[in-house]
Formats: structure tokens, sequence, C-alpha cells
């Protein structure tokens, strides 16, 4: 009995003891995880959404804009500094359409020859404008797309210019608040429907062979404006000039356009870009300066890509009184032309009434051997083809890759389109571009479909259809971005960066999309209030020390419309600093985790530029903020 009682005395004493350890053992960790919130609440506070943000302003005939997104977990770091905000003044009205790389006055400066003076020409450091450009005063929401192919507020764009110049060719008609576009242009007062018909009988441009398009001398870009519907994408440009605001209008309609001129500089695109480039009396003297003109047309052309001109001097003995030219200068001009297409091996494919059609060899075998016919051109020795950021133009042809027969097309020939936006591009296929392969494309496209899923689950703005229509992505890579939302009603400009490690752009146009380059020190050539939304991955890493943050965030600032989205992915310490200047820019913006882990040091910033405009016209009234 003794040994018993023995036994449950031992018991007891037992269980008080795990008992006792137990509670100690609680009592510590309770005790550690209150310290370690105390200490980690200013951290928990600047990076953590703990209730849904709800970013709402109003501007005319516009709906509400709702930010909803929200993170649950905080940094694991604290920032190493206090990242001083500054607040941003606003530039003076009248700068309301500054574009700071096409300034006038800067511009004068610069040779009229050639129209050197039209060409990018960017402030120095000194003379950048570090203020906001105001939108102007009534400024409203663009019209959705389609309808916006159609009509642009008055408001948003205040010139009546061309209606008046341009009344009898149906480019632009004003009524009341808005303005419409007919779809006319100099060579089509019928409108663009009916003459890209004509050129349809011509060359087969529903077939998916021709998919991406340049609009020289664009106009509206009523051209590449009706040319959507045929599943063509085309990038239009035209240099800021007497036809006041033509670049602007076209991208107030939601079409693809840049301000750009061809004078003495590579126009900004890699070399085989365009499927068909497009001349409708864009008065480019195309035979001049040894066909330095159509050699560059000729680099940025694909093999067997197409040229079409319209205008002067096509159809000379029918418009020559029009035209205020004689019969015999066509003429002269037309031959000229006809030489130099001949030079480059092109071969005409067609001429009827006021179109002509030329076709792009598919390999330089023959041209190689008769240039012992034409001395000149000859074929460019030691370039890149592809490098075209500020570089000169050449009076030599721009060699295709080398083929074996005559019936393989240099470079490799491209699906056709819309398998050609996620068949590999023959660039990776070829292995011209260092370490990028099959495999590094494929995840890519598969990575981008799983972060726009995230961005639209996070953002309920980016799933309403119509409610973007110019995108931008800042870094564009491999074009995933745009490949993943091109289902949506919208385009995306991609940029390549010239400081990129690797040039990629040849492989955005190779899948079907357009793009250009762009050094984000700069201003782009574009007007103010031109995208709807801003991508930008990594941009801010590849800055660094490049040239200053608030600069790049200004110009941001300046091409997003108002109530505009922007998403940034970046190293979380970058967008902190990022964020810190967003404020004083009067955006909305929250930092989040990334689509992988809460632990990723990669973090998103999304954000909402306020509506705002300059003051009404009345200077009594106050600003609209």
């Amino acid at each position: 009995m003794a040994l018993v009682l023995q036994n449950l005395k031992a018991k007891h004493i037992n269980t008080n003891t795990k008992l006792f350890s137990l509670f100690t053992v609680t009592l510590l960790c309770s005790l550690f995880y209150i310290i370690g919130l105390y200490q980690h609440s200013s951290t928990r506070l600047q990076s953590t959404a703990t209730t849904v943000h709800k970013c709402s302003v109003s501007a005319p005939n516009s709906t509400s804009p709702v930010l909803d997104f929200s993170t649950h977990h905080a940094l694991d770091h604290e920032p190493k500094t206090q990242i001083a905000k500054r607040a941003f003044p606003i530039c003076a009205a009248q700068l309301s359409e500054y574009t700071p790389c096409e300034d006038l006055q800067r511009s004068l400066k610069y040779p009229r020859q050639r129209l050197e003076y039209r060409e990018r020409h960017c402030p120095e450091k000194s003379e950048l404008l570090r203020c906001r450009v105001a939108a102007p005063y009534g400024y409203m929401a663009p019209f959705a797309w389609p309808l916006s192919r159609d009509f642009a507020w008055y408001s948003n764009a205040p010139h009546k210019h061309l209606t008046v110049e341009k009344a009898g060719q149906n480019w632009i008609k004003f009524e009341g608040d808005r303005f419409r576009f007919p779809g006319g242009g100099t060579m089509f007062p019928n409108g663009a429907d009916a003459y890209i018909d004509q050129i349809g009988k011509l060359v087969d441009l529903r077939g998916g062979e021709i998919r991406t398009a340049i609009d020289t001398g664009c106009g509206v870009a009523s051209w590449g404006a009706y040319l959507l519907s045929r599943d063509i994408l085309t990038m239009s440009f035209a240099p800021k000039d007497s036809h006041e605001a033509q670049v602007q209008f076209a991208l107030e309609r939601g079409v693809p356009a840049l301000i750009g001129v061809i004078a003495t500089k590579r126009l900004p695109y890699p070399s085989r870009a365009f499927d068909m480039a497009h001349c409708s009396r864009c008065l480019i003297p195309w035979a001049q300066n040894e066909g330095q003109y159509l050699i560059e047309i000729d680099r940025i052309l694909r093999p067997g890509g197409y040229w079409i001109l319209s205008g002067p001097p096509i159809n000379g003995r029918i418009h020559w009184k029009g035209w205020e030219r004689t019969i015999e200068e066509l003429q002269a001009e037309q031959s000229s032309i006809e030489s130099v297409a001949k030079s480059l091996c092109w071969k005409k494919i067609k001429e009827k009434n006021d179109i002509a059609i030329w076709q792009k060899p598919t390999n330089h075998i023959h041209c190689k051997v008769n240039r012992k016919v034409f001395k000149r051109p000859q074929f460019c020795k030691a370039q890149d083809p592809d490098n075209a950021w500020y570089v000169k133009l050449e009076t030599c042809i721009t060699p295709l890759p080398d083929t074996y027969n005559l019936k393989e097309t240099a470079g490799g020939k491209l699906a056709k389109w819309p398998q050609r936006l996620t068949a590999t591009p023959p660039r990776i296929a070829s292995g011209s571009l260092e370490g990028i392969t099959e495999e590094t494309f494929r995840k890519d496209t598969q990575l981008w479909r799983k972060r726009v899923a995230y961005y639209k689950s996070v953002s309920s703005q980016l799933e309403e259809k119509g409610r973007y229509r110019n995108l931008l992505d800042m870094n564009a890579y491999l074009g995933g971005f745009a490949a993943a939302l091109v289902d949506d009603p919208s385009w995306v400009m991609n940029i390549v960066p010239p400081e990129a490690m690797i040039n990629t752009l040849g492989v955005v146009y190779e899948r079907g999309l357009i793009g250009t380059y762009q050094n984000w020190c700069e201003a782009m050539s574009t007007y103010p209030r031109t995208y709807d939304l801003l991508h930008g991955d990594s941009v801010f890493s590849l800055y660094q020390d490049r040239c200053e943050m608030e600069d790049i965030l200004l110009e941001m600032d300046r091409i997003l419309r108002p109530e505009g989205t922007v998403i940034l992915r970046d190293d979380v310490d970058i967008l902190l600093k990022v964020k810190a200047i967003t404020d004083g820019l009067k955006w909305e913006s929250r930092i989040t985790d990334n689509e992988d882990s809460p632990h990723n040091r990669e973090k998103i910033l999304f954000a909402v530029k306020l509506y705002w405009t300059a003051p009404a016209p009345d200077p009594d009234r106050p600003l609209t903020n």
C-alpha cells in the first residue's frame, strides 16, 4: 500500500512540473510577441494596408475609378533612412501641351536642312522643368473604344486649325463640344475604309501575313485606326509642325502614334520590324539624298514586306493641276523613286489609280550578286541593324541574315497572326539573342499571364473592359505584359530602353506587337496625357545612378492622363523612395506584396493620378484639385 501511495505522489509531482513548464513557455512567448509588435509597429504602419483603401476621384463625364487592394504582410525590415517628401509645383497653364524634346524655341537652334530641326532635341539638365503639367481646364476622360475612333472632346485638344485647313478632305470636323473624325485623308477623302479596301484588292490584308504596319506622315492616323478592324496594328508618326496636334488627335482617338520625322537619324525601331509601310501624300522626298529615306524604310521592313505609296507623284497625269506641279516634274520624281526601289531589289507589285505597291525581297541572294550592276547603294558593313537610338542614317543597304537557297526567308519565316503571338520568335529560335532560349520565352509568357491575372485581382479597374485603351510598358523585355493583355480592347506601346542588357525590341515585333526605343532619362516623343496606364518592371533599378528618379516620375506624370493608373515592380527600398515622390505628385498609391511571396524583396506599387486641371478662365476661380 505504501508503495502505491509513493507512486501516486511521484506522478502528481511530475504532472505539476510539466504544467509549470508549459505555463512558463506560454508566458515567455506571449511577452516576446508583444515586444515584437511594439518594435515593428512603425514598419507595419508604413507598409501594410490593414483596411481596404478606396481612391475615388471624379471628373466630368467619367466614372469614378476605385483602386481597391490590400496587403497583409509587413516589410521584413525597416527603411534605413527617413525619406524626405516634397511637393511639386504646377506648370503654367500655357504649358499644358509641353513636349520637352520637341520644343519649338529649342528646335530653331538647329539646321532646317533635311528637317533636322524637327528631330528630337531634348533640354539640358539645367533646362528641365520640375513641375506638373496641367490638363486644360474642362478636361474630360476620353471616349471609350471603339467610339473614340470617331470622337474626341474639344476641351482635351482645343485646336480647330485642321477643321479649316483640311475641311475638304474629311480629316476632322468640329461639332459642339467635340471633334468628329469621318475617317478621311488627303488621298482618301471618301474614307479610310474604302481606301484600305482598295489596297486589300492588291495585297492580302486579312490572311494574317500582315500584322504590323508603319504610317509615315500619318495625319490624324485614320489609316491606322481603320486597319485595327483587320487585326493590323499600326505605328503612326508625324512631326510636330503646322498641322498642330495631329499626333495628339490620334492618341485621343485611342490609336498608337508618336511624334517623329524621318530626317537625319534612324527611325527608333529595329530592323525587320514591319510587314507593311505606308505613305499617303506624306511629302517625304524619297529619292533625294541618295535614296536615304527609302533605304531606311528598307531597313525596318520585314523580308517580303510591302511599301505602299499614294499621292505625288503617283497618278500625276490626273492630279497635276491640284498638286500645282507639271506632269513632267511628277514623271521625273516617279522615275527617281522607281530607280531607288529597283536598286534596293524591290519588286513593283502593282500600280492602280492612286496607289503603287512595291515588295522587298525575302532574302538578299540575288541582291548581292547584282551589286555588280548597281554600284550604289552597297551593303553596309560592321553595323548593328537594330541599333536605332540617335543613330545617323546611312546610304547603304542593311543586309538581311544569310540564307542558302532562294526560297528561304532571311531571319526565319514568321507565323501568321494570331499564332505569331505565342510562336517562338525567329530571333530567339536562331540563338541570335545571347542567353534567351525557347524555354526562356515560354516561361516568360507564362509568368506574365500569372502577373497580369494578379494585377487584375488587386485592382478591379483592370477587369473593366474599355477602362484602359492606351497602355505603356516602360521596360518590355519580350513583350510578355502586352501579350497577356492581347484580348483586351487596348494596345500597348512596348519600350525597350537602350540601356537594357539585351536589345529585345525585334522580338516584340516578331510577336506581332509594336514598340519603340526610349531612354527614360529623357522625355518621350509624345504629348501630355497620352496614356491611361503605365507599367514598369525594374525601371528604377535600371536607371539607378543614371539620372534622377524624380525626373523620370515627372515625365510619367506628364504622359499619364488624369485618373490614369501606374503599376511599378521593383525592389522594396526603391519603391519606398518612389512612393515618397509620388505623394508629392498627388498620386494615390500603395505598395503591396508581389504575386509569389510576402518575403520577396520585389514589391508592387499601384497608383492613381488624381483628377485636376489648369485654372478656369476666370482668374478668381480656384484650381480644380
